[in-house]
């Protein structure tokens, strides 16, 4: 179970480290591309090709419904027949008969700031009779570039047409308020559009959540600063937003029917105008002359493969107003922006899909079909956040993604390249050693053998390259081989473990493997092993095992005899007592102790009372019975440290070792009296014996060990000629 769990541990560290090391590459690359594509950016190099993408968008875009709410009143080149500039009696002749059909605001979008050959006390009449209408003209800083708005007409009447123009020419941007010499002023567009709101009970106001933006009905228009989106730098005096151009529909089924409703001047003098096109709608009155050149471009001005077509400048005046109108009532999406933080992350997620993309997925036929997935799923985001009002980062997002792909497919081929390398070397190497040395990549497969290796295992290298383990060997063997590879791999460090090894002719060898882990310069890690067959080792190893464990059970019985011999030479065999012999030993060596110690000894000389009467009645088995148990007695009447012995027949000896005084020894002697007198029975019959003691002190009797003996032998018989059972001291 343990193993199991540490076989698992390791696989899971191993994956985290190699989960890690390729996702540093894949973030430092990811990471480097970005850098270098924001830097691009903010030096303006993608600016052009972002809003090219852009009016791409907007021309993809679907139709939206046709916008009747405008209507267009165009000075055409037959209009001009009438003369230009166009008399002021025709013109208020104009005004008069779209008043008549009761418009809800007249947008007149062309100069009239001087009077006009006849007719200027008409117009002045027209202008003062119609509130619902909208002048215009041109401000500047330098007045030489100024236009003035038509006299007499009132100033809260009159708006600004000034245009902003992307480096490319193109208008993208709308201007709705404008402060020139501490004076405030609206759009041309703006004008028209809170006249046709104003109905609709929908007045300017400061929005809820920013007091610096304008909120109309249902939309919040947010302002446009010099670096939104993929402008750089650019001019955001003024209130400025980004203009999301409707895309209105077509009125009949032919393209020219597109747009908004169109009529010419003279149609509308010689009233051929049907008088539900104006009624409570926007007219708008601009030049649509070629000969005027009142004309720009716009995100539909140009196509991918068409000649770029703009469009008159009042068209692009009722574009801007359709935006604020329809973001006002249906709040119709505004083109917004996201913060630069939330751009770099979008960059940034690309750059990394980009760099994983190509890491991870190596077949070259599945990598291209997932680029090409990646590049559409990018452009229909981005799409999709267009038509929600959102312009995303579309070209960096590419060019990150686009830019990591090549990167990493590049590391991958200088990588495959050193590899290619490096495996011609190592071949070159190994095949000079003549141990068996296998090279493997971090998928642990073989990717270098030896034909040491080869002619060890039973298979040629074709059949092995790009293989691994677990398709030759048994699988108990398999999982050995790979743990030990991925402890080199987790820790880098040279590893060496004996293994069992089956070759293909089902022999298993027994093996000791060294690994170590190497790194080439494009980093590729490679795992080299070097084997030894150490199976004649391992027999000698085993036979010298078990001679050796023969020769331990030999001397084991050896000294197991040679015990029980010094036992039998030292032993009473009748009683188990130590016998003469030990007794002399131990009694030298307890007078020495005594004498390095300084302590006193005593020496206890035991014969038993009437044992040969026992003997004649009893029998000799009766007395050896009696003599083992007079010996058990004895020893229980002594301390663990004190020595009783057997001298032969019934005499016995005491050795009471460490002892303060002649009382001691006295004690001692009594208490074998007590015990032995106690009765014994023996084959049933009730016996008692009693016991003679002589005792002699060492150093106050002798030093000598034979003079001991004597004196308490001499005393033993002493207590035997007083009456027996009892003791003497010598």
């Amino acid at each position: 179970m343990s193993k199991q769990l540490g076989k698992r541990l390791v696989k899971l560290i191993l994956g985290l480290k190699q989960s890690l090391s390729r996702g540093q590459r894949e973030l430092i690359t990811a990471s480097s591309v970005l850098v270098f594509v924001l830097l691009l950016r903010s030096i303006g190099l993608l600016q052009s090709v972002e809003l090219a993408a852009l009016d791409q968008f907007f021309h993809i875009r679907p139709y939206e419904q046709p916008d009747n709410r405008i209507t267009i009143v165009a000075i055409d080149e037959a209009s001009l027949s009438k003369g230009f500039p166009i008399p002021d009696s025709i013109i208020a002749d104009l005004l008069q008969k779209l008043q008549a059909n009761q418009p809800r605001a007249i947008g007149l979008d062309i100069y009239r700031n001087l009077p006009a050959k006849h007719g200027y006390e008409i117009l002045v009449n027209a202008y003062k009779s119609m509130p619902n209408l909208i002048g215009t003209h041109l401000l500047a800083n330098n007045e030489n570039y100024k236009v003035p708005p038509p006299p007499k007409l009132d100033s809260k009447q009159i708006g600004f047409n000034n245009l902003l123009y992307d480096p490319d020419g193109k208008v993208r941007r709308s201007l709705l308020y404008w402060h020139i010499e501490n004076k405030f002023y609206e759009s041309f567009a703006l004008k028209v559009a809170l006249l046709y709101l104003k109905a609709e009970d929908i007045i300017p106001k400061r929005a809820a959540k920013n007091s610096e933006y304008l909120q109309l009905g249902k939309a919040v228009f947010t302002r446009f600063r010099g670096n939104n989106g993929a402008y750089v730098k650019a001019d955001d005096r003024g209130y400025q937003i980004l203009s999301n151009f409707p895309k209105p529909g077509c009125y009949a089924s032919t393209p020219d029917s597109c747009g908004f409703r169109t009529v010419s001047m003279l149609d509308v003098l010689e009233n051929k105008v049907p008088e539900n096109w104006i009624k409570d709608r926007i007219v708008l009155i601009g030049s649509y002359a070629p000969s005027l050149q009142d004309f720009v471009f716009i995100p539909y001005s140009s196509r991918l493969m068409e000649e770029a077509k703009p469009v008159a400048g009042i068209e692009l005046q009722a574009y801007f107003i359709s935006q604020l109108i329809s973001a006002a009532l249906k709040g119709r999406p505004l083109l917004k922006v996201w913060s630069h933080v939330g751009e770099y992350l979008w960059i940034f997620a690309w750059s990394y899909l980009g760099a994983v993309t190509a890491w991870r997925i190596r077949q070259p036929i599945h990598s291209i079909v997932t680029i090409f997935v990646s590049c559409c799923v990018l452009f229909l985001s981005a799409y999709l956040a267009f038509l929600s009002g959102w312009w995303i980062p579309l070209i960096p997002a590419l060019l990150t993604f686009i830019g990591a792909v090549i990167w990493i497919t590049n590391y991958l081929a200088h990588m495959q390249e050193e590899l290619k390398r490096s495996k011609e070397f190592l071949q070159q190497v190994i095949d000079t050693i003549a141990d068996p040395i296998f090279v493997k990549n971090e998928q642990h497969q073989w990717i270098v053998l030896n034909e040491a290796y080869c002619r060890f295992i039973g298979y040629p290298d074709t059949l092995l390259i790009e293989k691994s383990d677990i398709d030759f060997f048994p699988k108990h063997e398999a999982e050995v081989f790979r743990q030990q590879d991925e402890l080199v791999f987790l820790t880098q460090k040279p590893q060496e473990n004996e293994e069992e090894f089956t070759d293909a002719y089902g022999k298993t060898h027994l093996i000791a493997t060294k690994r170590s882990l190497h790194k080439d310069a494009a980093g590729n890690f490679f795992l080299v092993g070097v084997i030894r067959d150490i199976t004649q080792r391992k027999l000698m190893e085993e036979e010298l095992k078990r001679t050796a464990a023969e020769l331990f059970r030999s001397n084991n019985e050896l000294k197991l005899k040679e015990d029980h011999l010094r036992y039998l030479a030292y032993h009473d065999p009748l009683t188990g007592l130590p016998n003469r012999k030990y007794f002399a030993e131990q009694l030298y060596e307890s007078i020495n102790w005594a004498k390095d110690n300084k302590l006193s000894l005593g020496l206890l000389f035991i014969d038993l009372d009437g044992f040969k009467q026992v003997n004649d009645n009893l029998g000799h088995e009766m007395g050896d019975r009696l003599l083992v148990v007079i010996a058990q007695r004895l020893s229980n009447s002594l301390r663990a440290s004190d020595t009783v012995a057997r001298l032969g027949g019934d005499e016995f000896t005491v050795i009471l070792r460490a002892i303060p005084n002649v009382q001691v020894a006295a004690k001692v002697a009594e208490k074998i009296l007590a015990n032995i007198t106690e009765p014994i029975v023996l084959n049933g019959c009730t016996t008692k014996v009693s016991v003679s003691i002589g005792i002699s002190i060492y150093p106050k009797n002798s030093i000598d060990p034979d003079i001991l003996l004597k004196q308490a032998d001499a005393a033993m018989y002493r207590a035997k000629h007083l009456g027996k059972n009892r003791f003497e001291l010598a």
